[in-house]
């Protein structure tokens, strides 16, 4: 019995190499390249092939859109331990796969997670609202199906603030960027990656500072038409 024991063990583990190859999988296209493990077995197939496309989707245009220089080679991970929605370091994205279960229209979370590897701010010297605030502003202008997501920038609410992160702030953005001076986010998100961003840029950019640009954004906030 010991000996059967023993062999069964033995062929699991010599099973365990060809498993983990199975899991993963590389493409290649247009010069980029996306590596893409899982360990959950339960991963829908077509839902892996809308993670796939939508990176080979967004990505080539979030990189001439915001940094040419970007990474081109990227990991997604889609992680049974992980328990929040997803997450990004060093070029990889880990993605919660009870998020998938639960949303698996939600694909522009991929849009959101590689404009991170875009920015590669490093040790940034701006606040984490606005790192967030443009990797949403991102989603909302370069997302391939926020819409079949139900993922909508909310209307604006008494108590929001530009500091309140994600969709809030990337609501003000994109105001600002049809009122006020389009190419302002981009400006922004270059001072980041280069080290050199300060408050005072907003208002060199557009002759106001955040609390006034809020100000007006707070007094006409329709995205729809000014008036």
């Amino acid at each position: 019995m010991k000996k059967i024991i023993f062999s069964c063990v033995l062929a699991t583990f010599a099973l365990l190499p060809l498993t983990k190859l199975k899991a993963q999988e590389t493409i290649k296209k247009n010069g980029y390249t996306l590596s893409f493990e899982s360990n959950f077995a339960g991963l829908d197939p077509q839902l892996k092939k809308r993670l796939i496309k939508t990176f080979f989707e967004v990505y080539p245009k979030l990189a001439k859109e915001y940094n040419p220089s970007t990474m081109k080679e990227v990991k997604f991970f889609v992680d049974t331990n992980y328990k929040g929605v997803a997450a990004t370091s060093d070029g990889k994205v880990t993605f919660s796969s009870i998020w998938m279960i639960k949303h698996p229209e939600d694909i522009d979370v991929v849009t959101h997670e590689v404009m991170h590897i875009v920015q590669d701010y490093g040790r940034s010297v701006g606040p984490g609202w606005l790192t967030e605030g443009i990797a949403d502003y991102a989603r909302y202008k370069f997302g391939v199906d926020n819409a079949g997501a139900n993922w909508t920038l909310p209307e604006l609410k008494p108590e929001h603030s530009y500091k309140n992160s994600y969709r809030i702030t990337a609501r003000f953005f994109a105001w600002i960027e049809k009122y006020v001076k389009a190419g302002t986010i981009k400006a922004v998100d270059d001072s980041l990656r280069d080290h050199t961003y300060t408050a005072a840029i907003w208002t060199k950019l557009t002759g106001k500072n955040l609390d006034e640009l809020w100000a007006d954004y707070v007094s006409n906030p329709s995205l729809e038409k000014s008036k």
